[in-house]
C-alpha cells in the first residue's frame, strides 16, 4: 500500500505481544509499534527485543512502522540499534523540530521517515522538515502541541487550526502524505467521527489512532463513499474538455483529475483488503 492511500494508522505498544498479534487481523492500513510514549521507561528494553519477532512475522499488506524515541531522548541511541536490521517499512520520529533530526535518522537507518510535528518550533519548521531527504510523511502531534500552546484540555481544536493547516501546506508543497493527530476519548464514537470529518475537510490523508474501535470510522471517513464515487464517475463521463456546466456547477480539467484520484485511491484500498 502507498502511504498516501493510508486512512487508519494504529499505534500499539511494542511491548504488547497480544495486541500486536491481534493487529494482524484488523483492517487498519498501518500498524505503528511504539517505543516512545506508550511504553514505560522500565519496559523499553523489553519492547525493543519484541520488535524483531513482531516484524519477522509481518503484518500482511499493512504498512509496518516503528515509532522510536526523539533525538534528544536518552533512549534514542538504543532504539536506533534495535531498529537497524528489522523489516519495518517506515520509521516514525516524534518531536521533530529541525530537518537535521530526520536526516540523521534516515541516514542511520536508511529507511523512510515520518516526522511528528508536536511543538511550536516543529510547526514553524514544518516546510523544511517535510522537504528533508528521506521524509515521506508528517503526523500531527496534537497532545504535545496543545500543552505547548497552553490550550485547555477540554477545549476544541480551534486553537490548533493554524498549526494543522501549516503542516498540511508543508506536506503538499513537499509532495508527502500528512495525517491528523490521535483522538484520546476512545469511548466517544460520535466525537471521533466528527473529528475525522473535520480533518478530511481541511486536507488530511488519514488519521492516527490509539484504539482498534477507531479503525472502521477512520476508514469510512477518509475513504470514499459509494455516493462520492458515483458522483466522480458521472463527472468523468460528462466531461468533454475545457470549462463546462455539470449538475449545476462549472467543471474543468482539474475537477476530472480530482475525481480520478478519488476513484484510484478507493480502488487501491479495496485491493489492499
Amino acid at each position: 500500500m502507498l502511504l498516501s492511500h493510508a486512512r487508519s494508522l494504529l499505534f500499539l505498544p511494542a511491548s504488547n505481544a497480544r495486541a500486536i498479534d491481534k493487529a494482524r487481523g484488523l483492517p487498519c492500513d498501518m500498524v505503528i509499534l511504539d517505543l516512545e510514549d506508550a511504553v514505560p521507561d522500565e519496559r523499553k528494553g523489553e519492547a525493543r527485543t519484541a520488535l524483531a519477532e513482531a516484524f519477522a512475522a509481518g503484518f500482511g499488506d499493512r504498512i509496518g512502522a516503528v515509532r522510536i524515541n526523539a533525538v534528544d531522548s536518552p533512549f534514542h541511541a538504543d532504539d536506533l540499534a534495535a531498529v537497524r536490521g528489522i523489516q519495518a517499512d517506515i520509521i516514525v520520529l516524534p518531536k521533530a523540530e529541525h530537518p537535521r533530526d530526520v536526516q540523521a535518522v534516515h541516514g542511520a537507518l536508511e529507511k523512510p521517515v515520518i516526522a511528528m510535528i508536536e511543538s511550536p518550533l516543529g510547526v514553524a519548521n514544518a516546510r523544511e522538515i517535510a522537504q528533508a531527504p528521506g521524509v515521506v510523511g508528517l503526523f500531527m502531534g496534537n497532545n504535545d502541541l496543545r500543552r505547548d500552546l497552553r490550550i485547555p484540555l477540554d477545549a476544541g481544536r480551534e486553537g490548533l487550526t493554524y498549526a494543522m493547516q501549516s503542516v498540511i501546506l508543508a506536506a503538499r508543497l513537499a509532495g508527502v502524505a500528512v495525517f491528523d493527530g490521535v483522538f484520546n476519548r476512545i469511548d466517544d464514537a460520535v466525537g471521533f467521527e466528527a473529528e475525522c470529518r473535520a480533518g478530511r475537510v481541511i486536507g488530511f490523508d488519514g488519521k492516527t489512532l490509539v484504539h482498534p474501535n477507531q479503525i472502521g470510522p477512520a476508514n469510512a471517513v477518509f475513504g470514499a463513499s459509494e455516493e462520492e464515487l458515483e458522483t466522480a464517475r458521472r463527472l468523468i463521463a460528462a466531461a468533454t474538455g475545457g470549462a463546462e456546466r455539470h449538475e449545476g456547477q462549472m467543471i474543468e480539467a482539474m475537477h476530472v483529475e480530482q475525481a480520478r484520484a478519488l476513484i484510484a485511491r478507493a480502488e487501491a484500498n479495496r485491493g489492499d483488503g
